[in-house]
């Protein structure tokens, strides 16, 4: 590590000038803040400052790593292109309110937070429309076809964001999250920074943030988890807390069976030694039926609960193992959550509830006598014998423990009982209520460090290899009397970053419920993967029925919207579905082509195979797109949930072609007089709209950036089966019904001699089918062309050829081929374990 002073010195040279930087943003007399001489904001108030990049230069406070070379080049050859908003008050206050300014007739994009958790987009023209929390806003300006960010960060122990004032001023809310914490003057509350392009600008802003902040590192900077590659099973939604052993290897099970076999493993929520306040401190709560009920308990003991305590070396190899009926399972949960309802109508009533029976908690294991247990420990070493597919197992826990926390007196730490306190008004959620309800065991601050060691050093040793990290945000809750939120957060994040490095290989984390910039501005400096999206919800649990459809594509939305700004710092997590789901070809379209790793929670034994096997290769790894999944530049600005008119178009990139998926996602979304998400049944219905080669971004990853100037490509479409060959300019006319989909493959045409054309496309079999492609190229021999592909995976091989190949050539042998006078050629490829098949393709000139 280098020395303080060398760092500062070398950052610090990249904003030396010996006179000051020119600044694209300026400030004019009639209180506006122009780009280019552009007015953006009116009426900004005098207590508002502007300051450009090179100007506002502060000691960052880097970890261990200076920013590598090329980041700061970009920040010093942007640097024009940034400006500083700062503010001032008359008297120090812990949550500063100021307008900014206001703007109308300017469409703009923003994301902001609808829960506590989690975020969203937003579309409009005016500032007036802005809704509360919001994290960033994406102004367009046609004026200079330009984009021009604002977002709001963190300065010293504040953060911010954006809310609509009552007048339609664009409100900067600066707050420390504790009343002892106070200031009047900000430098650098909020960064503004403008591009040509969006997806550079945000690039290129956050490079900038980066440097300036020194308390995270973009996504580029580090090491991706290995699960990135692979499919997985996550235990929630087939068990909930009831999760036990025998359901866990029974379902890891059902799919390897099914030639879909698990490469990862996440035993959600259900797992843990907790408890609530009034139950015995040193038993598992047995009471966790009720809706909510995990919210308000907290962790005595950092192992797992006696349901997985009690499993032993073999339990489940042996021919006495215990079945497990996910039928009969269902059967009796359903009736514990009835007797759970039951209690508490008795209990809301004033009534005696004694004389219902007791709860109970679903196991199937019973130790035989003299049989010593193994624990976790023994059920992932078996689990990993028996499926030696099955690479990584991660396991679920709360930032703060449990959802309540831990419980003071129960473990060697110190912990508090802190009462939590929910700031913005944001939709209603139960865990925020519940939560309120019971508060939370926090742990010293001080103590982060020993706290996330031991639960973790304990879970490595059990062969654990990761961690789902969930309820991050409940920290804004309970920074009061912890030198409020910005100092409370870092605390915990550095114990977790320290942890995670030495236990999980620095990359063994999924972070959940953590969509708001402290998050992203103080916890990223090792996490690398996160969720993008709220959760996936098979129903609308506020019982519309028609929810099963519309959450589905408002889901989709919340993924790809917000992977613009999260996509700077993690991978994009978009969670897992359900196989057998109503709407599970939708999600399944959209997390072929989603960048991140695919998994699902489906209950044992009900599983859609043949959708699956259109995402999963036979070795248990998936074809996965080079970047993450964006909307398209036409769908920024617009929007696909309720609009009435747009298609959610996103594009991704494979390592030799491109990836459009179009969804029809309209029919449900924000409804800010209610605060709440809802359906708008009026959109839901057939729409149609435009793809172009063009909408794919192919600048964006250095193996495609030459496509750009590509000429001509070949459109596949997967739902619909056919090819075409379009211009890049060109456009193709989509029709999509409610809650369906078409993906794309933009595949471009390789020309030799001006009259022989070919393109690999891919497999056909696959939802992403060019994500196959290792390799594909031409070469001249003597008077034939030979156009040279390598194949990852299975099934039957998709591409393009004018021409009328002599032979198609797999591994060394001839194979057997179909080609059309259209120009499609297919062939068989089969599986041979996972190594990539070398394919040479004939064509005589």
């Amino acid at each position: 590590m280098s020395p303080p002073n060398m760092i500062f010195e070398k950052i610090s040279s990249y904003f030396r000038r010996g006179k000051p930087e020119p600044c694209r943003f300026s400030p004019s007399p009639d209180r506006a803040i122009s780009v280019d001489g552009v007015p953006l904001l009116s009426e900004v108030p005098q207590n508002i400052t502007l300051s450009s990049l090179s100007s506002v230069y502060r000691y960052p406070n880097f970890d261990d790593r200076l920013p590598p070379e090329n980041i700061l080049k970009s920040v010093e050859s942007n640097v024009e292109n940034g400006a500083f908003i700062g503010l001032s008050v008359e008297e120090p206050l812990d949550r500063v309110l100021c307008s900014i300014g206001k703007f109308k007739n300017r469409k703009f994009l923003s994301l902001f937070r609808f829960k506590t958790w989690w975020s969203t987009m937003w579309t409009g023209s005016s500032s007036s429309e802005l809704q509360m929390e919001t994290q960033l806003i994406i102004l367009q300006v046609e004026e200079l076809n330009s984009y021009v960010l604002i977002l709001p960060l963190i300065e010293g122990g504040f953060r911010s964001a954006i809310h609509s004032g009552t007048d339609g001023q664009a409100v900067l809310c600066v707050e420390s999250g504790s009343t002892q914490v106070k200031a009047k003057a900000f430098a650098s509350c909020a960064y503004l920074h403008v591009g040509d392009n969006p997806y550079d600008l945000m690039r290129e802003a956050m490079a900038a943030v980066r440097v300036h902040l020194g308390t995270f590192r973009l996504l580029e900077e580090k090491q991706l988890p290995k699960i990135i590659d692979c499919f997985g099973w996550c235990t929630w939604d087939a068990f909930y807390l009831t999760v036990e052993p025998v359901g866990v290897w029974n379902g890891v099970k059902s799919l390897a069976e099914n030639g879909v076999p698990v490469r990862f493993l996440i035993i959600d929520d259900g797992w843990q030694s907790i408890n609530m306040d009034h139950e015995d401190p040193l038993r598992d709560s047995k009471d966790l039926t009720g809706l909510g009920s995990q919210m308000l308990c907290k962790l005595y003991r950092f192992k797992e609960n006696d349901k997985f305590a009690k499993y032993w070396t073999g339990a489940l190899t042996g021919p006495n193992a215990p079945m497990f009926d996910q039928e009969e399972h269902d059967r009796m949960f359903k009736e514990m959550v009835e007797l759970a309802e039951k209690k508490k109508a008795l209990e809301e009533a004033g009534e005696d509830g004694s004389g219902l029976p007791e709860a109970r908690i679903i196991e199937y294991l019973e130790a035989p006598e003299g049989v010593e247990s193994g624990g976790l420990k023994a059920l992932i070493g078996d689990l990993r014998r028996e499926f030696p597919n099955l690479d990584d197992v991660y396991v679920w826990h709360a930032l703060c423990g449990a959802w309540g926390g831990v419980r003071p007196g129960t473990t060697h730490l110190n912990s508090k009982v802190t009462s939590a306190k929910a700031g913005v008004k944001t939709m209603f959620d139960l865990a925020v209520v519940m939560i309120e309800k019971g508060g939370i065991g926090l742990v010293d601050p001080n103590k982060a460090d020993d706290f996330y060691e031991a639960m973790h050093s304990y879970l490595a040793d059990a062969g654990v290899t990761g961690v789902k990290v969930d309820v991050i945000h409940t920290l804004e809750y309970v920074s009061e009397d912890h030198g409020g939120r910005v100092k409370l957060a870092k605390a915990y994040y550095d114990g977790l970053t320290k942890s995670l490095r030495k236990n999980f290989n620095g990359t063994g984390l999924i972070a959940s419920m953590e969509q708001c910039n402290d998050f992203f501005f103080l916890a990223t400096n090792q996490i690398s993967m996160a969720r993008v999206g709220d959760d996936f919800w098979f129903e609308d649990p506020n019982g519309d029925p028609m929810g099963v459809y519309w959450l589905q594509g408002v889901h989709m939305v919340h993924c790809s919207y917000n992977s613009l700004w999260q996509g700077q710092f993690v991978r994009p997590d978009w969670d897992m579905f359900q196989s057998d789901h109503i709407c599970a070809e939708f999600h399944a379209a959209s997390r072929a082509i989603c960048g991140g790793p695919v998994y699902v929670s489906d209950k044992v034994g009900r599983h859609d195979l043949d959708l699956l096997r259109k995402l999963v290769l036979p070795d248990g790894t998936i074809l996965r797109c080079q970047h993450y999944a964006l909307p398209t530049r036409d769908c920024l600005f617009e929007n696909p949930l309720f609009d009435g008119k747009t298609l959610l178009k996103l594009w991704n990139l494979n390592k030799f072609g491109g990836v459009i998926g179009v969804f029809n996602c309209q029919g449900a979304g924000w409804y800010p007089e209610e605060h709440r998400c809802r359906a708008y049944p009026e959109c839901y219905k057939t729409m149609s709209g435009y793809l172009s080669p063009n909408d794919v971004e192919w600048e964006q990853e250095d193996c495609t950036i030459d496509y750009r100037k590509n000429g001509m490509f070949v459109v596949y479409l997967h739902k619909a089966g056919n090819l075409h060959l379009m211009k890049a300019s060109e456009k193709l006319e989509i029709t999509l019904e409610p809650s369906l989909f078409e993906i794309a493959m933009i595949a471009p045409v390789l020309e030799s001699d001006g009259e022989i054309k070919f393109a690999g496309v891919g497999l056909e079999n696959m939802l992403n089918s060019g994500g196959a492609i290792e390799l594909v190229k031409q070469k001249i021999e003597a008077k034939n062309i030979v156009c040279l592909v390598k194949i990852k995976g299975a099934g039957r091989f998709l591409a393009y050829s004018s021409v009328k190949p002599e032979k198609v050539v797999l591994d060394g042998e001839i194979v057997e081929f179909e080609w059309r006078n259209d120009g499609v050629l297919k062939f068989e490829v089969p599986w041979n374990g996972g190594d990539v098949k070398d394919v040479q393709i004939l064509i005589t000139k």
